[in-house]
Protein backbone atom coordinates (compact mmCIF):
# COMPACT_ATOMS: atom_id res chain seq x y z
CA UNK A 1 0.00 0.00 0.00
CA UNK A 2 1.40 3.36 -0.96
CA UNK A 3 2.19 5.85 1.79
CA UNK A 4 0.26 8.51 -0.13
CA UNK A 5 -2.97 6.51 0.20
CA UNK A 6 -4.64 8.90 2.63
CA UNK A 7 -3.88 11.95 0.49
CA UNK A 8 -4.99 10.35 -2.74
CA UNK A 9 -8.17 9.01 -1.18
CA UNK A 10 -8.95 12.49 0.09
CA UNK A 11 -8.75 13.91 -3.41
CA UNK A 12 -10.67 11.07 -5.02
CA UNK A 13 -13.44 10.80 -2.48
CA UNK A 14 -13.88 14.54 -2.20
CA UNK A 15 -15.03 14.49 -5.78
CA UNK A 16 -17.58 11.72 -5.80
CA UNK A 17 -17.22 9.13 -3.07
CA UNK A 18 -18.76 8.41 0.30
CA UNK A 19 -17.65 8.32 3.94
CA UNK A 20 -18.34 9.23 7.58
CA UNK A 21 -16.69 10.21 10.86
CA UNK A 22 -16.26 9.86 14.60
CA UNK A 23 -13.63 9.96 17.39
CA UNK A 24 -12.24 8.99 20.82
CA UNK A 25 -9.56 10.02 23.28
CA UNK A 26 -6.47 8.03 24.16
CA UNK A 27 -6.22 8.97 27.83
CA UNK A 28 -7.37 6.35 30.30
CA UNK A 29 -7.07 2.61 30.33
CA UNK A 30 -7.84 0.39 27.38
CA UNK A 31 -10.37 -2.38 27.79
CA UNK A 32 -9.68 -5.82 26.41
CA UNK A 33 -9.90 -5.90 22.62
CA UNK A 34 -10.31 -9.65 22.54
CA UNK A 35 -13.88 -10.11 21.39
CA UNK A 36 -15.95 -12.89 22.93
CA UNK A 37 -17.51 -15.05 20.27
CA UNK A 38 -20.42 -16.55 22.16
CA UNK A 39 -23.13 -15.48 24.55
CA UNK A 40 -26.46 -13.72 24.53
CA UNK A 41 -25.33 -10.12 25.00
CA UNK A 42 -23.45 -7.66 22.86
CA UNK A 43 -19.76 -7.50 23.75
CA UNK A 44 -18.27 -4.04 24.12
CA UNK A 45 -14.86 -2.44 24.45
CA UNK A 46 -13.65 1.13 24.51
CA UNK A 47 -10.65 3.38 24.86
CA UNK A 48 -10.41 6.78 26.45
CA UNK A 49 -12.04 8.30 29.48
CA UNK A 50 -15.78 7.97 30.00
CA UNK A 51 -17.85 10.94 28.92
CA UNK A 52 -21.21 12.24 30.07
CA UNK A 53 -22.14 12.28 26.40
CA UNK A 54 -21.15 8.63 25.92
CA UNK A 55 -19.12 7.35 22.99
CA UNK A 56 -19.39 9.33 19.76
CA UNK A 57 -17.93 6.73 17.39
CA UNK A 58 -19.26 3.19 17.38
CA UNK A 59 -17.87 0.21 15.51
CA UNK A 60 -20.22 -2.77 15.17
CA UNK A 61 -18.09 -5.72 14.07
CA UNK A 62 -18.67 -8.28 11.37
CA UNK A 63 -18.70 -12.02 12.20
CA UNK A 64 -15.47 -13.39 13.62
CA UNK A 65 -13.21 -11.80 16.19
CA UNK A 66 -12.54 -8.09 16.60
CA UNK A 67 -8.76 -8.51 16.51
CA UNK A 68 -8.86 -10.91 13.56
CA UNK A 69 -5.61 -9.59 12.04
CA UNK A 70 -7.70 -8.61 9.02
CA UNK A 71 -11.04 -7.09 8.09
CA UNK A 72 -12.59 -6.32 11.49
CA UNK A 73 -9.27 -5.23 12.95
CA UNK A 74 -8.30 -3.03 10.01
CA UNK A 75 -11.66 -1.27 10.11
CA UNK A 76 -11.63 -0.84 13.88
CA UNK A 77 -8.08 0.50 13.94
CA UNK A 78 -9.01 3.16 11.40
CA UNK A 79 -11.74 4.42 13.74
CA UNK A 80 -9.47 4.03 16.76
CA UNK A 81 -6.60 5.99 15.26
CA UNK A 82 -8.85 8.80 14.07
CA UNK A 83 -10.47 9.00 17.49
CA UNK A 84 -7.19 9.09 19.37
CA UNK A 85 -5.77 11.74 17.07
CA UNK A 86 -8.83 13.96 17.40
CA UNK A 87 -9.86 13.55 21.03
CA UNK A 88 -13.11 11.65 20.38
CA UNK A 89 -14.63 8.87 22.45
CA UNK A 90 -15.21 5.51 20.78
CA UNK A 91 -16.40 2.00 21.52
CA UNK A 92 -16.68 -1.27 19.65
CA UNK A 93 -19.67 -3.58 19.83
CA UNK A 94 -19.57 -7.25 18.89
CA UNK A 95 -23.06 -8.60 18.18
CA UNK A 96 -24.23 -11.40 20.47
CA UNK A 97 -23.66 -15.02 19.48
CA UNK A 98 -20.35 -14.30 17.77
CA UNK A 99 -19.98 -16.23 14.54
CA UNK A 100 -23.66 -17.22 14.70
CA UNK A 101 -24.89 -13.62 15.02
CA UNK A 102 -28.09 -12.83 13.13
CA UNK A 103 -29.83 -9.61 12.08
CA UNK A 104 -31.50 -9.22 15.47
CA UNK A 105 -28.11 -9.44 17.18
CA UNK A 106 -26.67 -6.80 14.86
CA UNK A 107 -29.71 -4.55 15.36
CA UNK A 108 -29.29 -4.84 19.13
CA UNK A 109 -25.60 -3.93 18.90
CA UNK A 110 -26.31 -0.86 16.77
CA UNK A 111 -29.09 0.28 19.09
CA UNK A 112 -26.78 -0.17 22.04
CA UNK A 113 -24.18 2.03 20.34
CA UNK A 114 -26.82 4.73 19.85
CA UNK A 115 -27.97 4.43 23.46
CA UNK A 116 -24.33 4.99 24.43
CA UNK A 117 -24.23 8.26 22.51
CA UNK A 118 -22.94 7.27 19.06
CA UNK A 119 -23.11 10.04 16.47
CA UNK A 120 -21.65 7.83 13.77
CA UNK A 121 -21.40 4.03 13.54
CA UNK A 122 -18.95 2.11 11.34
CA UNK A 123 -20.36 -1.26 10.27
CA UNK A 124 -17.95 -3.57 8.41
CA UNK A 125 -19.33 -6.45 6.36
CA UNK A 126 -22.11 -6.99 3.83
CA UNK A 127 -24.11 -9.02 6.37
CA UNK A 128 -24.87 -5.75 8.16
CA UNK A 129 -27.26 -4.55 5.42
CA UNK A 130 -30.63 -5.55 6.87
CA UNK A 131 -29.80 -4.44 10.40
CA UNK A 132 -28.23 -1.24 9.17
CA UNK A 133 -31.26 -0.28 7.09
CA UNK A 134 -33.58 -0.98 10.03
CA UNK A 135 -31.62 1.05 12.57
CA UNK A 136 -30.72 3.87 10.18
CA UNK A 137 -34.41 4.45 9.41
CA UNK A 138 -35.17 4.57 13.12
CA UNK A 139 -32.38 7.08 13.77
CA UNK A 140 -32.12 9.61 10.91
CA UNK A 141 -29.83 11.88 12.93
CA UNK A 142 -27.19 9.16 13.39
CA UNK A 143 -24.75 8.54 10.54
CA UNK A 144 -23.64 5.07 9.40
CA UNK A 145 -20.65 3.84 7.39
CA UNK A 146 -21.24 0.58 5.51
CA UNK A 147 -17.81 -0.93 4.80
CA UNK A 148 -17.85 -3.52 1.98
CA UNK A 149 -21.43 -2.45 1.35
CA UNK A 150 -23.53 -0.39 -1.04
CA UNK A 151 -25.78 2.66 -1.03
CA UNK A 152 -29.05 1.88 0.75
CA UNK A 153 -31.10 4.83 -0.47
CA UNK A 154 -30.77 6.58 2.90
CA UNK A 155 -29.15 9.97 3.40
CA UNK A 156 -27.65 8.97 6.75
CA UNK A 157 -25.81 5.96 5.28
CA UNK A 158 -22.65 6.00 3.19
CA UNK A 159 -20.75 3.02 1.82
CA UNK A 160 -17.14 2.10 1.12
CA UNK A 161 -16.38 -0.76 -1.26
CA UNK A 162 -13.07 -1.90 -2.70
CA UNK A 163 -11.88 -3.45 -5.95
CA UNK A 164 -10.58 -6.59 -4.28
CA UNK A 165 -10.13 -8.27 -7.66
CA UNK A 166 -7.15 -5.94 -8.20
CA UNK A 167 -5.33 -6.97 -5.02
CA UNK A 168 -6.14 -10.62 -5.71
CA UNK A 169 -4.79 -10.29 -9.26
CA UNK A 170 -1.56 -8.70 -8.06
CA UNK A 171 -1.06 -11.43 -5.44
CA UNK A 172 -1.71 -14.29 -7.84
CA UNK A 173 0.57 -12.79 -10.47
CA UNK A 174 3.33 -12.24 -7.91
CA UNK A 175 3.43 -15.76 -6.47
CA UNK A 176 3.58 -17.37 -9.91
CA UNK A 177 6.30 -14.95 -11.02
CA UNK A 178 8.14 -15.91 -7.82
CA UNK A 179 8.16 -19.48 -9.11
CA UNK A 180 5.20 -21.20 -7.43
CA UNK A 181 2.91 -23.32 -9.61
CA UNK A 182 0.76 -25.21 -7.09
CA UNK A 183 -1.52 -22.74 -5.35
CA UNK A 184 -4.55 -22.78 -3.08
CA UNK A 185 -7.38 -20.42 -2.16
CA UNK A 186 -9.57 -20.78 0.91
CA UNK A 187 -12.31 -18.19 1.27
CA UNK A 188 -14.78 -17.13 3.93
CA UNK A 189 -18.50 -16.60 3.58
CA UNK A 190 -19.39 -19.91 2.00
CA UNK A 191 -19.06 -18.54 -1.53
CA UNK A 192 -21.66 -15.81 -0.93
CA UNK A 193 -19.41 -12.95 0.20
CA UNK A 194 -18.88 -10.55 -2.73
CA UNK A 195 -15.56 -9.15 -1.50
CA UNK A 196 -14.08 -12.61 -0.88
CA UNK A 197 -15.30 -13.78 -4.28
CA UNK A 198 -13.62 -10.82 -5.96
CA UNK A 199 -10.37 -11.53 -4.12
CA UNK A 200 -10.47 -15.16 -5.20
CA UNK A 201 -11.34 -14.56 -8.84
CA UNK A 202 -8.68 -11.86 -9.08
CA UNK A 203 -6.13 -14.28 -7.62
CA UNK A 204 -6.97 -16.85 -10.29
CA UNK A 205 -6.78 -14.27 -13.10
CA UNK A 206 -3.42 -12.90 -11.97
CA UNK A 207 -1.90 -16.32 -11.47
CA UNK A 208 -3.06 -17.41 -14.93
CA UNK A 209 -1.71 -14.24 -16.57
CA UNK A 210 1.73 -14.83 -15.06
CA UNK A 211 1.64 -18.51 -16.02
CA UNK A 212 0.80 -17.61 -19.59
CA UNK A 213 3.70 -15.15 -19.76
CA UNK A 214 6.10 -17.76 -18.36
CA UNK A 215 4.75 -20.54 -20.56
CA UNK A 216 3.97 -22.83 -17.62
CA UNK A 217 0.87 -24.64 -16.39
CA UNK A 218 -0.34 -24.16 -12.83
CA UNK A 219 -2.87 -25.72 -10.46
CA UNK A 220 -5.14 -23.98 -7.95
CA UNK A 221 -7.10 -25.75 -5.22
CA UNK A 222 -10.15 -23.57 -4.55
CA UNK A 223 -12.51 -23.94 -1.61
CA UNK A 224 -15.09 -22.21 0.61
CA UNK A 225 -15.40 -25.17 2.96
CA UNK A 226 -15.13 -24.49 6.67
CA UNK A 227 -15.13 -20.72 6.17
CA UNK A 228 -18.77 -19.70 6.55
CA UNK A 229 -18.11 -17.81 9.79
CA UNK A 230 -14.61 -16.54 8.88
CA UNK A 231 -13.27 -18.40 11.92
CA UNK A 232 -10.39 -20.73 12.63
CA UNK A 233 -11.30 -24.41 12.99
CA UNK A 234 -9.67 -27.80 13.26
CA UNK A 235 -11.55 -28.85 10.12
CA UNK A 236 -10.03 -26.01 8.10
CA UNK A 237 -6.56 -26.67 9.47
CA UNK A 238 -6.87 -30.35 8.53
CA UNK A 239 -8.02 -29.49 5.02
CA UNK A 240 -5.17 -27.04 4.37
CA UNK A 241 -2.59 -29.36 5.91
CA UNK A 242 -3.81 -31.95 3.43
CA UNK A 243 -3.25 -29.50 0.59
CA UNK A 244 0.30 -28.80 1.70
CA UNK A 245 0.97 -32.51 2.12
CA UNK A 246 -0.25 -33.11 -1.43
CA UNK A 247 2.16 -30.52 -2.87
CA UNK A 248 0.37 -27.17 -2.63
CA UNK A 249 3.05 -24.53 -2.16
CA UNK A 250 1.12 -21.33 -1.39
CA UNK A 251 -2.38 -20.83 0.07
CA UNK A 252 -4.29 -17.55 -0.11
CA UNK A 253 -6.03 -17.34 3.28
CA UNK A 254 -8.98 -15.07 2.54
CA UNK A 255 -11.22 -14.79 5.56
CA UNK A 256 -10.44 -13.13 8.89
CA UNK A 257 -9.45 -15.60 11.60
CA UNK A 258 -9.27 -18.41 9.04
CA UNK A 259 -5.69 -17.20 8.71
CA UNK A 260 -4.86 -18.85 12.04
CA UNK A 261 -5.86 -22.28 10.73
CA UNK A 262 -3.80 -21.82 7.57
CA UNK A 263 -0.83 -20.62 9.63
CA UNK A 264 -1.06 -23.69 11.88
CA UNK A 265 -1.26 -25.98 8.84
CA UNK A 266 1.74 -24.28 7.22
CA UNK A 267 3.77 -24.76 10.39
CA UNK A 268 3.69 -28.51 9.76
CA UNK A 269 5.54 -28.17 6.42
CA UNK A 270 8.83 -26.25 6.12
CA UNK A 271 8.24 -25.07 2.57
CA UNK A 272 4.58 -24.07 2.98
CA UNK A 273 3.79 -20.44 2.21
CA UNK A 274 0.78 -18.12 2.75
CA UNK A 275 -0.79 -15.10 1.09
CA UNK A 276 -2.50 -12.85 3.64
CA UNK A 277 -5.54 -10.64 3.11
CA UNK A 278 -6.99 -7.19 3.87
CA UNK A 279 -3.91 -5.94 5.77
CA UNK A 280 -0.20 -6.78 5.72
CA UNK A 281 -0.08 -10.06 7.66
CA UNK A 282 3.65 -10.69 7.29
CA UNK A 283 4.12 -9.88 10.98
CA UNK A 284 1.87 -12.80 11.93
CA UNK A 285 4.05 -15.49 10.38
CA UNK A 286 7.33 -15.80 8.51
CA UNK A 287 5.44 -18.04 6.06
CA UNK A 288 3.55 -15.04 4.62
CA UNK A 289 5.16 -14.06 1.32
CA UNK A 290 2.74 -11.22 0.52
CA UNK A 291 -0.75 -9.97 1.38
CA UNK A 292 -3.61 -8.80 -0.86
CA UNK A 293 -4.47 -5.59 0.97
CA UNK A 294 -7.09 -2.87 0.78
CA UNK A 295 -7.13 0.54 2.43
CA UNK A 296 -9.46 -0.18 5.34
CA UNK A 297 -7.71 1.94 7.93
CA UNK A 298 -7.06 5.12 5.89
CA UNK A 299 -10.43 5.09 4.13
CA UNK A 300 -12.31 4.80 7.44
CA UNK A 301 -10.21 7.64 8.84
CA UNK A 302 -10.94 9.74 5.78
CA UNK A 303 -14.71 9.39 5.97
CA UNK A 304 -14.66 10.11 9.69
CA UNK A 305 -12.68 13.26 8.96
CA UNK A 306 -15.20 14.32 6.33
CA UNK A 307 -18.06 13.74 8.76
CA UNK A 308 -16.49 15.88 11.45
CA UNK A 309 -15.65 18.56 8.90
CA UNK A 310 -19.35 18.92 8.14
CA UNK A 311 -19.10 17.44 4.65
CA UNK A 312 -21.60 14.60 5.06
CA UNK A 313 -24.44 16.06 2.98
CA UNK A 314 -22.14 17.19 0.18
CA UNK A 315 -19.85 14.19 -0.15
CA UNK A 316 -21.24 11.20 1.69
CA UNK A 317 -25.03 11.06 1.99
CA UNK A 318 -26.48 8.02 0.18
CA UNK A 319 -23.28 7.49 -1.80
CA UNK A 320 -20.91 4.56 -2.28
CA UNK A 321 -17.20 4.89 -2.94
CA UNK A 322 -15.53 2.21 -5.05
CA UNK A 323 -11.83 2.35 -4.28
CA UNK A 324 -9.06 0.65 -6.18
CA UNK A 325 -5.55 1.05 -7.52
CA UNK A 326 -6.40 4.41 -9.06
CA UNK A 327 -6.90 5.69 -5.51
CA UNK A 328 -4.00 3.61 -4.12
CA UNK A 329 -6.57 1.64 -2.11
CA UNK A 330 -5.63 -1.84 -3.35
CA UNK A 331 -2.33 -3.58 -3.86
CA UNK A 332 0.49 -5.46 -2.14
CA UNK A 333 2.64 -4.11 0.72
CA UNK A 334 6.14 -3.19 -0.41
CA UNK A 335 7.70 -2.19 2.94
CA UNK A 336 7.88 -5.85 3.98
CA UNK A 337 8.67 -7.31 0.53
CA UNK A 338 10.33 -10.74 0.80
CA UNK A 339 10.05 -12.21 -2.70
CA UNK A 340 13.36 -12.77 -4.48
CA UNK A 341 12.47 -13.67 -8.06
CA UNK A 342 9.78 -11.03 -8.50
CA UNK A 343 10.93 -7.52 -7.65
CA UNK A 344 9.20 -4.45 -6.25
CA UNK A 345 10.01 -2.67 -9.49
CA UNK A 346 8.24 -5.35 -11.54
CA UNK A 347 5.27 -5.18 -9.17
CA UNK A 348 5.06 -1.39 -9.46
CA UNK A 349 5.09 -1.65 -13.24
CA UNK A 350 2.05 -3.96 -13.16
CA UNK A 351 0.38 -1.83 -10.49
CA UNK A 352 0.71 1.22 -12.74
CA UNK A 353 -0.99 -0.68 -15.57
CA UNK A 354 -3.94 -1.43 -13.30
CA UNK A 355 -4.00 2.19 -12.16
CA UNK A 356 -4.23 3.54 -15.70
CA UNK A 357 -6.63 0.88 -16.95
CA UNK A 358 -4.20 -0.97 -19.22
CA UNK A 359 -4.86 -4.12 -17.15
CA UNK A 360 -8.41 -4.52 -15.83
CA UNK A 361 -9.08 -7.57 -13.64
CA UNK A 362 -12.63 -8.85 -14.05
CA UNK A 363 -14.89 -8.25 -11.04
CA UNK A 364 -17.86 -10.27 -12.26
CA UNK A 365 -18.57 -13.17 -9.91
CA UNK A 366 -21.70 -15.24 -9.20
CA UNK A 367 -23.80 -14.29 -6.18
CA UNK A 368 -22.97 -17.72 -4.79
CA UNK A 369 -19.91 -19.63 -5.91
CA UNK A 370 -20.63 -23.36 -6.01
CA UNK A 371 -18.23 -24.57 -8.70
CA UNK A 372 -15.28 -23.45 -10.84
CA UNK A 373 -16.86 -23.72 -14.29
CA UNK A 374 -17.31 -19.97 -14.66
CA UNK A 375 -13.64 -19.34 -13.77
CA UNK A 376 -12.28 -22.06 -16.01
CA UNK A 377 -13.71 -20.27 -19.03
CA UNK A 378 -11.44 -17.28 -18.30
CA UNK A 379 -8.10 -19.10 -17.92
CA UNK A 380 -5.73 -20.82 -20.32
CA UNK A 381 -2.84 -22.17 -18.26
CA UNK A 382 -4.61 -23.01 -15.01
CA UNK A 383 -6.35 -26.13 -13.72
CA UNK A 384 -8.80 -25.30 -10.93
CA UNK A 385 -9.65 -28.06 -8.47
CA UNK A 386 -12.80 -26.92 -6.68
CA UNK A 387 -13.66 -28.52 -3.36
Amino acid sequence: MKKLLSFVLCAAMAASLAGCAGGSSDDGSKESQSAVESGSETEEGSQGSDSADGYEIGVVTDVGQLMDKGFNQGTYEGAEQFAQANGKTYKYYQPANGSDANDNDRIAAMRQAINNGAKIIVTPGFLQATALETVAKENPDVKFVFVDGWALGLDNVTAIVYKEQESGYLAGYAVVKEGYTKLGFTGGGGGANPAVNRFGYGFVQGADAAAKELGVDIEIRYSYKFGDAFSASTELQTQIAGWYAAGTEVVFACGGSMFDSVKSAAAEYPDARIVGVDVDQSGESDRVITSAVKGLNPSVQLVLEQFYNGEWDEKLANKASNLGAAENATGLPTDTWSMENYSVEEYEELFAKIQDGTVVPDAATPESVTDAAWMEEAVTNTTINFE
